[in-house]
Formats: structure tokens, C-alpha cells, sequence
């Protein structure tokens, strides 16, 4: 089985996982949020503004993937929006999000906690704990994506299409 062929089953695939996780933890950030704000009960600044742009990046990450994993499925060759150059230029901005939101909630809070031997007061553990979970794993999987589009971006040039080829 050809890389294009991987690529053409991966794409949905992949997409898919990144919209799922994205939407699990753009909703642990929008409750901690709310709650943050209802409450103002936020254990630190840190972990109150880097929820917050965990909220951001999530929702960002939820739409663009929904439009990219669209247009994909309606062009896959062909549209200068299907390139390598669009997805790359997307998900490098997407993984520099993912790097510091999960790098940022991490310091915040400790690099996880158990919350049931916490000695101190920490409003929302588990969900603070959930945040950081998902927020790794939306890396991972961007992470993944993006090596992908380098590795195809890299197959484009050998092949003469330039940054402008398409993704398959």
C-alpha cells in the first residue's frame, strides 16, 4: 500500500481523533472557565489564563480541523486549499497552541496531581487533571499530523509540485 493511499485513509482518521479531543477538552476549559469566573475560585493566575487559552486553542482547533477535514473529503487534489502548504501553514500554528497550552497547564498546576492525597486546596482537580490530559494528547496527534504534511511536503518538492501540491 502506497503513503498516498495511507494518507487518503489517515486523513479522516486522524482529523477525526483531533476534532474529538479537541471538543473534550475545548468543554473541560469552557466549564473550568465558568466556573473560574462564577466562583473566583482559580487556585492560581497561571492556571486561571492558561484555561482560558485552552478554551481558545481547542475551539480553534475544533474549527479549522472541521473545514480542512471538509475540504478534504470535497477536493482532496486539486485546491490550492487542500495543499500541503495550507495544511502545514495550519497545523504548525495549531501545534505551537497545542505546545504551549499543555507545556503552560502542566507548570500550572504541578505536573498533575492525585487529588485524593492533595494537602491543599485545588478547586476542580480531576477536571484540572483531565485538561492536561487532553491537552497532551491533542498535541500528540497534531504532532503526528504534521510530521505527515512535512513527510508529503518533502515527497511534493522531490516531485517537482512545490509547496502548492496536494496533500495526496
Amino acid at each position: 500500500m502506497s503513503f498516498t493511499t495511507w494518507v487518503r485513509r489517515g486523513h479522516p482518521i486522524l482529523f477525526g481523533l483531533i476534532i474529538f479531543l479537541a471538543i473534550v477538552e475545548g468543554s473541560l476549559a469552557t466549564w473550568l472557565t465558568v466556573k473560574y469566573n462564577a466562583h473566583h475560585d482559580y487556585p492560581n493566575k497561571s492556571t486561571r489564563d492558561t484555561t482560558r487559552f485552552l478554551v481558545f486553542a481547542s475551539w480553534w482547533t475544533v474549527l479549522f480541523s472541521f473545514i480542512f477535514a471538509g475540504l478534504f473529503f470535497h477536493s482532496s487534489t486539486g485546491s490550492v486549499l487542500t495543499s500541503v502548504a495550507s495544511h502545514g501553514i495550519f497545523l504548525f500554528l495549531t501545534w505551537i497552541f497545542w505546545t504551549a497550552g499543555a507545556a503552560a497547564i502542566t507548570q500550572a498546576i504541578g505536573g498533575g496531581n492525585n487529588c485524593s492525597d492533595i494537602r491543599f486546596n485545588l478547586p476542580y482537580c480531576n477536571q484540572l487533571n483531565a485538561e492536561l490530559g487532553f491537552g497532551w494528547a491533542v498535541w500528540l496527534c497534531v504532532t503526528v499530523a504534521l510530521i505527515v504534511v512535512i513527510v508529503r511536503a518533502v515527497s511534493a518538492q522531490r516531485r517537482g509540485d512545490g509547496m502548492a501540491g496536494q496533500l495526496v
